[in-house]
């Protein structure tokens, strides 16, 4: 898995101090990053000065930071106040909203999962859509934090989007209805005394506390441990590496689950199973499909990987990086 490093700490020095402590390439590579600086800051008073509208410094420059972000990676991202508490809403809460998962590719807003019993699963989209336009507004070109804050809103608040769908020759409209999402990250049952547990994402913080609970009551409904268990991790988005470690962990007895790897040839860390497998060594099948992304393929993996599941189902989505949430302060971060 590939750790993505956003920002280094940058020293501010004089520029005395800054020629008398770097050799003459670095201080070339630094006077060229400046001029590029002062590029931006002559674009930034220009836009202030002469835009056809009048424009908010802020706006500016959170678009400037939107911009540099997403010229890196679609998933990398600067978090506002608001969007910061958007993601501890997603992490324990509920929200507003139709129950889709979205990524970003090529400029075009696209479905990795419509979550089942949502307005989204209701409506039939799929994994793989592209959402093209939201209310009749075209959505290219834009952020996808954008896109998501565009999509949620007050339950009962209806809104229509624009769907183009790989093999229909045209795009469709659907109008859905905004329903309150409850983040509830794990269902259980019991079927021919095979214990079933569905993970729909990992984007909760509980998530492994969540699966714990299932298998104790898997294991009470019954009077006695099942034949077995079946770890459904079809259309999950994937969410917090975290819990995706700690739920390989419950399966696991030994054995490596995850390595992050970073810039540098030596930035790689390793995360361990802990001993006790709760699941008692029985046989699990892992169910994946086109929706299994990012945390949902970190399990499958390394269940398959230890020889501790048999992987089923179709081709995951292939999301093979993970962000971690860098704070700039008490209400932002990236």
């Amino acid at each position: 898995m590939n750790k993505k490093t956003l920002l280094r700490s940058v020293g501010l020095f004089s520029a005395g101090a800054l020629a008398a402590t770097l050799t003459p390439a670095i201080s070339a590579v630094d006077v060229s990053t400046y001029k590029e600086l002062d590029q931006f800051m002559s674009v930034f008073e220009r836009v202030r000065a002469d835009y056809v509208d009048k424009v908010d410094d802020r706006t500016l420059m959170k678009g400037a930071i939107d911009g540099m972000l997403a010229s890196l990676d679609p998933h990398s991202s600067y978090l506002d106040s608001r969007d910061r508490q958007n993601m501890r809403t997603q992490t324990q809460g509920s929200y507003g909203g139709l129950g889709l998962s979205v990524t970003m590719e090529d400029g075009a807003v696209k479905i990795m999962t419509a979550q089942e019993d949502t307005p989204a699963g209701k409506a039939g989209l799929k994994t793989g859509d592209y959402i093209t336009h939201l209310d009749g507004k075209l959505l290219y070109g834009g952020t996808l934090d954008e896109a998501v804050d565009q999509m949620r809103g007050q339950p009962g608040s209806k809104i229509s989007l624009t769907v183009v769908r790989p093999g229909r020759d045209k795009p469709f409209d659907v109008a859905l209805t905004r329903e309150l999402i409850q983040l509830k990250p794990v269902k259980w049952e019991v079927k021919d005394q095979v214990g079933i547990i569905n993970i729909n994402t990992f984007v909760n913080s509980n998530t492994g506390d969540s699966v714990r609970q299932a298998i104790a009551s898997i294991q009470k409904s019954l009077g006695h441990d099942p034949l077995g268990y079946v770890v459904d991790l079809r259309s999950n988005p994937g969410g917090l590496l975290d819990q995706a470690i700690d739920v390989s962990d419950i399966f696991l007895e030994r054995g490596e689950i995850v390595s992050q790897r970073g810039r540098e040839k030596n930035d790689i860390e390793r995360r361990f199973a802990t001993a006790g497998d709760l699941s008692h060594g029985l046989p699990i099948v892992v169910l994946v499909d086109a929706g299994s992304a990012s945390a949902a393929e970190i399990v499958a993996g390394a269940l398959q990987d230890q020889k501790r599941a048999l992987v089923m189902g179709e081709r995951t989505f292939g999301k093979g990086s993970v962000q971690t949430v860098l704070e700039l302060s008490d209400d932002t971060a990236l």
